[in-house]
């Protein structure tokens, strides 16, 4: 990666949301740069008319501005626009996801494939940018050894989302899931189970029963979030499709990655799933491990090193003027 001036700041603005945060701050250490978190919450019609409308004033988003500003979601792009006028187009500005407004107003433009966006600063992959580093997941995985150190080989990282605007994680899908993981058990796969909070109380209570007595681990929401530990110390995955994020930070690890179709969908997301199947580096779960050679997807640093190469000539005009 390209070495930036030890002074270079960098803002990265969101909602708050933490599938926004996620992306920006994964990025903006991929660049090697130290980010400093900005997060707008915008109130009504403000919130109403972005990503078109303007910026209501907000503490904390003002001068001096930043060198490179990294901003995702809807809420965020019309300070984003106002930044980068205000700054004279000094502050070189990033967009994660589709900004809804023409890419030409920011400096680069990154969107998922599935969302067909194009231009001449715009970048698409087919997995979304995160934190996750094969470091960090090695030094998940140790911490988290001990407490699986009991279950069998294969082991199998299990990532339960729930429901979404799209998706439908049911009480009856929750019960099959549960059948097919408690089956997977049987025939000497150790489990380790992240739900999150989209899960649902019930859904997870209706898994963890279904698991009861055989070699799995189901995290309880208490302590420490074993979500990257146990990636890094899986064998395979299994994955419900509800989130981009998810699928693709299971994709980073290069092992099988087992996608779980819930209820519902969209257009958008069975691009997506379709262009992992495609990729192979994943399958549609069909209620069984299989075993297959797949490779590491890693958006993040693609998207880093095409930042660099146009931050780097921004940088060397601001220096010429």
């Amino acid at each position: 990666m390209t070495e930036f001036p030890a002074n270079l700041t960098c803002w990265v603005l969101t909602n708050g949301m933490a599938g926004f945060e996620v992306q920006v701050i994964g990025v903006a250490e991929a660049l090697g740069l130290t980010p400093v978190v900005k997060r707008v919450a915008p109130t009504p019609p403000f919130k109403w008319m972005a990503p078109w409308g303007p910026a209501q004033p907000q503490e904390g988003i003002a001068p001096p501005w930043p060198d490179v500003l990294i901003a995702s979601g809807r809420q965020s792009i019309p300070y984003a626009r106002m930044i980068r006028r205000k700054s004279r187009g000094r502050t070189f500005t990033v967009i994660l996801q589709d900004p809804r407004v023409s890419p030409a107003h920011f400096d680069f433009v990154w969107a998922p494939a599935h969302d067909r966006l194009t231009g001449p600063n715009v970048l698409s992959t087919p997995v979304s940018p995160h934190r996750l580093t094969q470091k960090r997941l090695a030094d998940e995985a140790a911490l988290f050894a001990p407490q699986v150190a009991h279950l069998p080989h294969p082991r199998v990282a299990v990532l339960i989302g729930g429901t979404n605007a799209v998706y439908q994680l049911t009480e009856e899908v929750a019960a099959k899931l549960g059948r097919d993981l408690a089956a997977i058990a049987e025939k000497g796969a150790g489990l380790m189970v992240t739900p999150s909070r989209r899960t649902g109380e019930r859904q997870t209570a209706i898994i963890a029963g279904a698991l009861k007595g055989h070699p799995a681990i189901v995290w309880d929401g208490k302590g420490p979030n074993p979500y990257f530990g146990f990636l890094g110390l899986a064998d395979a995955v299994i994955v419900t499709c509800d989130s981009v994020n998810m699928v693709g930070e299971a994709a980073f690890t290069g092992k099988p990655v087992h996608v779980i179709e819930l209820e519902g969908g969209s257009p958008k997301f069975r691009r997506f799933l379709d262009a992992m199947y495609e990729s192979g580096a994943a399958r549609p779960f069909r209620g069984a491990l299989e075993s297959w050679a797949s490779h590491p997807l890693n958006a993040t640093d693609e998207i880093a090193a095409a930042i660099a190469t146009r931050l780097k000539a921004h940088l060397a005009r601001q220096k010429a003027q």
